[in-house]
């Protein structure tokens, strides 16, 4: 998605944005808040001539507590940054996405970011103790509480985090950093079948218990598509599926022998044909293959992208069925994710953009998804791209209510408009 503005504000601090926004909020113009601009749901791109109000220059951390591990930034940190600055004390940030390099602390809030380590971590509605949102009409609220515990009153960071912008603009987070494991493990393995992946997983839970803080998988075509395309070879033999597990602990000998007795019993029950448990250099190697397999993908063309969350054991069904519906008339159907926590990622690749072929993949994909009551976004929320499916997600009534906090907290609609909710009604 491209947008055009005419201009693009860049406040450095909350009362900027409170000047920007009650200006803006007088006048009836509207506003698109921007972090890093990585999303993949068009939520932080300009639909007309909104005001671009970039988060760029909010980037100082105001705080660090080396006992709690809680850290208050500015919202326009970029993540990698922020991992970078916690690591030197000993912590380490609790969500990683592909886009660290790039995306901010504040858009990661505002889009509720999963990533690689929401099974270890949580979501961000857990780790996320309080936030500063600068409202529609200019006013701040501060709510950037640094505890853990505070159960006084309705919880108002939450209806912020994955609100997309549109309810107020968050200009500070207040979060809490888990401490650095001090030994990190990945086993790169390969499964004959989806439903031995599913044993793996449990069997992997069952015996590594709190050092996993990753199991993601890639179907082979995925692979082929990471070596082809990116010249990366796999540390295991051909295998229908590949399953990478990450632990991370406080003791590396005890965390080396938990995983090689997994692997052990992995191997000799038959769940697994082929596994390595790797060495630093490996290592790299081991997770890059998962982490690159989106660059892979652009290479192919033009990818439909899916971001679906399902029962664990009907994961994969969806890209067998949709893989089945297409046939030729789309080069790849590929499946990967989170398995963890039951996110797929479902790539469609084509030679070019084709009307006919989305028209083949939706409604079908959500339909499909909300057969099985799952979401038609886990994790990169509904932006300008998703915002009129969200009924395959969410009952009448609970989308009705959301229009109804929209109407309370920007009630001139001057906050990201056309995004996230259908136009009311």
């Amino acid at each position: 998605i491209a947008g055009c503005s005419q201009l693009v504000l860049k406040p450095q601090t909350t009362a900027e944005v409170s000047q920007v926004l009650r200006y803006c909020y007088e006048r009836n113009l509207a506003v698109n808040p921007q972090g890093g601009n990585t999303g993949l749901v068009g939520g932080s791109v300009p639909v007309f001539d909104e005001i671009i109000l970039s988060t760029a220059l909010m980037n100082q951390v105001i705080s660090f507590d080396k006992v709690s591990g809680i850290l208050v930034c500015q919202a326009g940190c970029v993540l990698e940054r922020l991992n970078e600055f916690v690591e030197e004390q000993g912590f380490i940030m609790p969500l990683d996405l592909g886009a660290k390099g790039s995306c901010h602390i504040g858009g990661n809030v505002a889009t509720n970011a999963g990533g690689l380590r929401l099974l270890r971590y949580g979501s961000l509605r857990g780790t996320v103790l309080g936030l500063e949102v600068v409202l529609a009409d200019g006013s701040a609220l501060d709510c950037l509480s640094s505890l853990r515990k505070d159960n006084t009153g309705y919880d108002l960071k939450q209806l912020f985090i994955g609100s997309e912008g549109t309810l107020g603009v968050i200009t500070a987070v207040s979060i809490l950093c888990p401490q650095r494991p001090k030994a990190v493990n990945v086993a790169f393995l390969g499964c004959q079948s989806f439903d031995k992946v599913l044993e793996t997983f449990t069997t992997c839970r069952a015996m590594l218990g709190e050092i996993l803080s990753a199991y993601e998988f890639m179907d082979e075509k995925c692979m082929e598509l990471v070596e082809r395309h990116l010249k990366l070879s796999s540390p295991v033999a051909d295998s229908p599926f590949y399953v990478l597990i990450e632990t991370s602990g406080s003791n590396s000998t005890h965390d080396e022998e938990k995983l090689n007795n997994f692997l052990e019993q992995a191997m000799a029950s038959g769940l697994v044909t082929d596994g390595t448990v790797a060495t630093d250099d490996k290592k790299i190697k081991a997770s890059h293959l998962r982490e690159r397999i989106t660059e892979a993908l652009t290479h192919e063309g033009y990818v439909y992208k899916y971001d679906i969350s399902l029962p664990v054991a009907k994961l994969y069904d969806l890209v067998t069925d949709v893989r089945a519906r297409l046939g030729h008339s789309a080069k790849n159907v590929v499946g990967y994710g989170h398995l963890g926590d039951g996110n797929l990622h479902l790539n469609i690749t084509a030679e070019s953009y084709s009307h006919s072929l989305l028209d083949a993949i939706e409604p079908f994909v959500y339909e499909w998804t909300a057969g099985c009551s799952g979401s038609i976004s886990a994790e990169h929320g509904l932006g300008f791209k998703k915002k009129q499916f969200i009924q395959y997600s969410k009952p009448r009534q609970a989308v009705l209510l959301m229009q109804q906090f929209k109407a309370m907290l920007d009630p001139k609609g001057i906050l990201n408009p056309y995004k996230t909710l259908p136009s009311a009604p």
